[in-house]
């Protein structure tokens, strides 16, 4: 008995408005992303089996929702393509257990399950209002199971291996490190924990400095483009900031989620993260820089929706913040998790919102002046930044412009290890293709040192 066509699915394609094929190109960049490899090699003609009855199995139906929600920007269920399974969940779960979460992080075949984890549409969606209380509440009950004593010094130790980890990121990229992040994690933060906290301000502290290291594996996984395994260690440093009953920390893990958010083509949910993230009691606890950090983003999730006047009145708040910051306004002690955040940071920011609302002049100049005032350290961040501008210069026809900034970053990637690196590459050979054969020389030299630093990065 043949099967029945899946008129769902196929009313999903028909909103979408793309051919089988670019349908299929975008289901293998989703499936390369998570090393899916049964997936890689989808065409339009597994597209016509799955709309005349066929199921996908494995991890493409999955893949299947997360690429069809980036591209519609809003999330896609299993149950609206007609592929729903009676274990398909139909909420988000927030039920973080933080010290078996922990103890995964270090297990290999956790780490392995991490790495194929594909990022859910469906489960970005903030923590409901009252969940805050309830992991604060359950931190402040919870038994040690460890018979060591938390000192400050522990506390401290932990802050030194987040400035360690955070400058391998910033110089080298998210893959730098990462293994032995995420082994710090399941050894020393796990069993500091699951310790006796001698009172409640050390537990708060010695807790909120495991969920900035929790913060910064969810950053390094999205970095290295493992956007479920970034999802599922950014809900996990929310847990611990809420545990710790710190807002301002909460506010900037979920600034990261908006900008992933963004960055994977989900607008609503970049929204609603970005909007938590500026709630009156997070933003009022942040210092001035944080608070532009945080604006910056918001005015970036705003764009991202189309809301083109909102997003402009975000970044001039953001930039009246950056102002402030260290100035007798700045009540709040700045934490070190901010210090990158200056002129080169606001500015890169701004250039991407400009150039998300169509005003690549704007855009080409904030790029320009985020390349021209960056310093050193942050080497990951300021070769993206040029890619970018080699981008928005590209598309207003300046393509000598374009090849000398490309060249540029080109350089400024040797040894950088990340994967939003290798997506400005991919993308810049893609650019170069119209003009690639037709005599260009200088376009042809480039995209083979492209191709080259493509093999480095991996």
């Amino acid at each position: 008995m043949a099967s029945a066509r899946n008129v769902r699915l196929e009313a999903v394609i028909q909103e979408l408005g793309w051919s089988q094929d670019r349908l299929a190109a975008q289901i293998r960049r989703v499936a390369a992303e998570v090393g899916a490899d049964e997936t890689l090699s989808v065409t339009r003609s597994h597209i016509s089996q799955w709309l005349r009855g066929s199921k996908p199995s494995g991890r493409t139906p999955a893949i299947l929702c997360e690429a069809l929600s980036r591209a519609l920007g809003r999330p896609v269920t299993l149950a609206e393509i007609g592929l729903a399974n009676d274990r398909e969940p139909t909420t988000p779960g927030w039920e973080v257990d933080v010290l078996s979460a922990l103890a995964d992080s270090g297990d290999p075949d956790m780490i392995s399950r991490r790495q194929l984890l594909t990022y859910s549409a469906l489960g970005a969606v903030p923590p409901p209002p009252q969940w805050w209380d309830e992991r604060s509440e359950h931190a402040r009950t919870r038994a040690p199971r460890s018979p060591l004593t938390v000192t400050p010094a522990h506390v401290e130790a932990l802050r030194e291996a987040m400035g360690f980890f955070s400058s391998r990121d910033q110089r080298l990229g998210g893959r730098a490190g990462r293994a032995a992040l995420r082994a710090y994690l399941h050894t020393d933060v796990a069993a500091y924990l699951d310790s006796r906290m001698p009172n409640d301000r050390i537990r708060r502290d010695l807790t909120s400095a495991a969920s900035e290291l929790a913060y910064l594996d969810g950053w390094t996984a999205f970095d290295s483009g493992e956007h479920g395994a970034a999802q599922a260690a950014f809900g996990l440093a929310l847990a611990l900031a809420a545990e710790a009953d710190d807002p301002a920390l909460a506010a900037h893990t979920l600034r990261a989620q908006a900008h992933q958010a963004v960055d994977l083509g989900h607008p609503a949910q970049a929204l609603q993260y970005a909007e938590a993230s500026m709630d009156h009691r997070r933003y009022t606890h942040a210092s001035n820089r944080e608070r532009a950090l945080l604006g910056v983003v918001h005015a970036r999730a705003l764009a991202a929706s189309g809301r083109k006047h909102d997003a402009l009145a975000a970044l001039r708040r953001a930039e009246n913040d950056l102002a402030a910051a260290g100035t007798a306004s700045d009540t709040v002690e700045e934490p070190a998790r901010v210090a990158f955040f200056s002129e080169a940071s606001l500015a890169h920011e701004t250039a991407c919102t400009l150039r998300d609302l169509k005003d690549l002049r704007g855009a080409e100049k904030e790029f320009e002046r985020s390349a021209r005032t960056r310093k050193l350290p942050y080497a990951r961040t300021h070769a993206v930044t040029l890619g970018y501008l080699g981008d928005v210069q590209a598309r207003q026809g300046h393509v000598d412009a374009a090849c000398a900034t490309w060249s540029t970053a080109l350089d400024a990637m040797a040894g950088i290890q990340s994967g939003r690196v290798r997506d400005t590459v991919v993308r810049m050979r893609q650019a170069l293709s119209p003009v690639r054969g037709r005599g260009g020389s200088t376009a042809n030299a480039l995209d083979e040192r492209a191709r080259q630093v493509l093999t480095a990065i991996g």
